[in-house]
């Protein structure tokens, strides 16, 4: 019996011999497979650092409409040649953003050798005009340099404007108010009167004269649409609006009673 039982564990273990072989030599095979691997994928990325597809071969600006993509490649320091993983994407987008221009910049990397420089510009609310040059004003009030001489149209044109608290407290005003009335906005004088120096006088696109205050003039010229659409075609007039809202005629009204009546339509449109 016991000579049965020894025989059998002979033949067990002569069974699992070639098993375990096998099993060895799979797993030296994965090793060396393993290792062949990492040993060209080391000698592909040797070659591939010291070759130009590791450099930046193509920068492309993109986001802006009034700095140009020259100088704002200037300023973020990143230049054709430079090593794809050597840049350093936070500094070029601190620099990026020191231009007054500028609101926002990301620098976004494309595999294998392409950078994006992604802006954002500060919105322009309007135009301040010196000397017979137009000067950007930026929606947080800073006003740019600028030799422009053409007629802006993208925006309404500040007159007489000297203090800069006041200039981007008329910025803060315009963005307050609606794209379509904003855009029938021509000119802007600062007008200041005796008992307000936030008084402004408004040129629309329509004919219109608009009489208000920096101050509410955002919450006043809302009713500016429903007001003209009151008037009679062809009546041409101011719209005050400092404190009540009421139309002055450019022509002299025949009776004081034709003046009270058209105000009291202007009342009507206002609520």
């Amino acid at each position: 019996m016991n000579n049965r039982m020894e025989q059998e564990k002979i033949v067990s273990i002569e069974d699992r011999i070639p098993k375990l072989k096998q099993q060895r030599k799979q797993k030296t095979n994965k090793r060396l497979t393993l290792f062949l691997c990492l040993f060209f994928i080391l000698i592909l990325l040797v070659v591939y650092f010291q070759s130009p597809l590791s450099k930046i071969s193509a920068i492309e600006v993109a986001g802006n409409a009034h700095a140009t993509g020259e100088s704002i490649l200037k300023q973020s320091g990143v230049s054709i040649g430079t090593g794809f993983w050597n840049l350093n994407g936070e500094q070029a987008e601190r620099e990026i953003k020191k231009m007054k221009e500028i609101k926002s910049a990301r620098v976004l990397k494309t595999f294998p050798n392409k950078v994006t420089l992604q802006v954002e510009e500060y919105k322009r609310v309007a135009y301040a005009e010196k000397n017979g040059s137009f000067m950007p004003i930026l929606e947080n009030g800073v006003v740019l340099k600028s030799d422009e001489k053409s007629l802006p149209s993208d925006a309404p044109i500040l007159i007489n404007w000297k203090d800069a608290d006041q200039i981007q407290e008329m910025a803060s005003a315009l963005l307050q108010i609606p794209k379509p009335i904003a855009s029938s906005i021509s000119e802007i004088y600062h007008a200041p009167e005796k008992n307000d120096s936030w008084h402004i006088t408004l040129y629309m696109n329509e004919g219109y004269v608009i009489s208000g205050s920096v101050r509410n003039i955002a919450d006043k010229i809302k009713a500016y649409p429903s007001i003209v659409s009151q008037l009679k075609p062809g009546t041409k007039g101011i719209i005050h609006m400092e404190v009540g809202t009421y139309f002055e005629s450019f022509e002299k009204p025949s009776d004081s009673k034709d003046k009270k009546d058209q105000g009291e339509e202007l009342n009507e449109a206002q609520e």
